[in-house]
């Protein structure tokens, strides 16, 4: 599966190779109106061929399980036609209701199915690491809820490599279940754990790739090239560390690349956020790309990027990395 996402105030879209998308909320529908918006853009990407939809207990304290479950029950779409993920790792405000205990584990995705309204997910993501739980109490547990039919498999997110070989390993000893996918950031600027670290697990292990924020933030859209419009993500006060990046001077030094690039984009006839999803799911060991749309336009061009990755060609992606100047040094091409 390879997809798009990557929230604003509200929804987020995954697209893959066959053409799944997620879709998330993070910081809440505040209105029915911008509801309604999270029901358009989940019937634009159903409807174009999309089938993954993904969400995490701690977006919007869990208001967007609550309208991903909502719409799914409402338009009656197959369960069977779907792949929903969520995430478990801030679930509450008491000690015992955020980590990968087993307690957590177990409650927080019992939880989670309820605001969904479904009787399992897909695939559930630890969010983060967990220092302070065991690994085989981890592993221990998502075997549990995959066992008791509660999800079909389990994956982790911003683990490192060692991280995710310790709980193969831990799964393997005990005859467990290990996790089938890491998610991991992955764009132009930001490169070597997927493309120096991760390839490994998966050639060994079949560990594959959910990457998330193919555009930057929206850095990679080419809106601040000029500067951070008032409209943006970036003059948020939520973001400001976003908007410092972005005027900072390696900031600077990406926007004059990220203007050289335009023109691979505008030779092979599209935009330059196609061009950038597009490029990230020609790594094969990228399952699926995770991105955020605030609106149907933007998720109409997301999707078009899937015509775009023929094209990336292995000549292009060579004037792409002679532009960007930032390709991991590895013992293997895992450029197609």
């Amino acid at each position: 599966m390879k997809s798009p996402s990557d929230a604003i105030n509200f929804i987020q879209c995954y697209e893959t190779y066959y053409i799944p998308i997620y879709i998330v909320t993070r910081e809440g529908l505040k209105n029915n109106s911008q509801r309604s918006v999270a029901e358009q853009l989940m019937t634009i990407a159903y409807e174009n061929g999309v089938n993954l939809f993904d969400t995490a207990e701690v977006y919007s304290a869990g208001k967007a399980e609550i309208i991903l479950g909502n719409i799914i029950k409402k338009k009656c779409w197959r369960r069977s036609s779907l792949v929903i993920t969520t995430k478990l790792y801030w679930g509450g405000k008491a000690e015992t209701e955020r980590g990968l205990s087993r307690k957590h584990i177990i409650e927080g995705l019992k939880g989670s199915l309820q605001r969904l309204q479904l009787e399992y997910v897909d695939v559930v993501f630890a969010n983060r690491p967990d220092s302070n739980t065991p690994m085989e109490e981890i592993v221990r547990a998502m075997t549990h809820v995959i066992n008791h039919g509660m999800s079909m498999y389990w994956g982790t997110s911003r683990w490192s490599a060692m991280e995710i070989m310790e709980a193969y390993s831990v799964a393997r000893q005990f005859n467990l279940i290990p996790p089938v996918c890491e998610q991991a950031e992955y764009h132009l600027f930001q490169r070597d754990k997927v493309e120096m670290q991760l390839p490994e697990l998966y050639h060994k292990i079949g560990v594959g790739v959910v990457s998330w924020s193919p555009l930057a933030c929206g850095i990679i859209t080419g809106k601040y090239e000029n500067g951070i419009p008032e409209s943006s993500r970036a003059s948020l006060k939520s973001y400001q560390w976003l908007k410092e990046k972005i005027l900072s001077e390696d900031g600077r030094k990406q926007q004059a690349k990220l203007k050289e690039l335009t023109h691979i984009a505008e030779r092979l006839s599209c935009t330059l956020p196609q061009f950038a999803i597009a490029w990230c799911l020609r790594n094969e060991g990228v399952s699926s790309v995770l991105l955020g749309t605030s609106n149907p336009a933007q998720l109409t061009e997301n999707l078009g990027a899937i015509q775009v990755l023929p094209k990336i060609t292995a000549q292009v992606a060579s004037d792409i990395d002679k532009i960007l100047g930032n390709r991991p040094h590895s013992k293997k091409d895992y450029h197609h």
